[in-house]
């Protein structure tokens, strides 16, 4: 299973800060990069200092490896585009920025538990409630936001791994057709632990599992 945006417990100073300064460093701190970091250059001390925060909260390397991992053909993407459009000065200030924010945000979700995140995204969306918005609906939209983010990894992890293993190459047809039939059922199987839940049970081992199948084993 993968570990993006899994909590890792710990007893560092990170894990100590509360989640809604947490929260509020992560939106200045993204918003910072966003605005400062103009130059490839300038990529590099924030860098350091998003690396002393893994650092700090004594985050395993190879966990740290995999926050970042499914953005590789995302950035080589951009990278070649920016490149051929703007210049190669401009290709590494635009996948800095991205893979420093995705940094900073996975440090945040690495450290604090998502029970607490939803906590106080709940009270910071209460006053909004004389407009319609319900927070409790918009903290569980989020919650399942994150834990589908391994959810679909995994998925996309195991239809590569299938195919690989019966030597197929590569097909985009191959590929995406079976990511897109597992991620239906998946999605499938937690909307009826939802509707178990809302009936007013709870999810046993008996309840509908989420976690994808493998892709070589026929659907039942």
């Amino acid at each position: 299973m993968t570990t993006i945006g899994l909590y890792v417990p710990g007893t560092g100073p990170l894990h100590r800060l509360p989640a809604s300064v947490k929260l509020l460093a992560m939106v200045i701190g993204i918003l910072a990069i966003t605005i400062a970091v103009r130059r490839p250059w300038q990529v590099l001390p924030v860098a350091v200092i998003i690396l002393l925060g893994y650092v700090l909260a004594r985050i395993p390397v190879r966990t740290a490896i995999r926050q970042l991992l499914p953005m590789v053909w995302v950035l080589g993407m951009i990278a070649i585009f920016q490149t051929l459009v703007a210049g190669w000065e401009r290709a590494v200030v635009v996948c800095g920025v991205l893979l420093l924010s995705v940094a900073l945000a996975a440090l945040v979700t690495l450290t604090t538990p998502v029970t607490e995140m939803l906590d106080v995204i709940e009270r910071a969306l209460g006053p909004l409630r004389r407009v319609g918005v319900d927070p409790e609906r918009v903290a569980l939209t989020l919650a399942l936001t994150i834990r589908c983010i391994p959810l679909l990894v995994d998925i996309v992890r195991q239809v590569r791994d299938a195919r690989w293993a019966r030597g197929v190459g590569f097909s985009a047809r191959g590929f995406l057709i079976p990511i897109t039939v597992e991620a239906v059922a998946a999605a499938e199987a937690l909307g009826d632990a939802l509707d178990a839940r809302s009936d007013g049970s709870h999810l046993t081992d008996s309840s509908p599992d989420p976690t994808p199948r493998d892709p070589d084993r026929p659907r039942e």
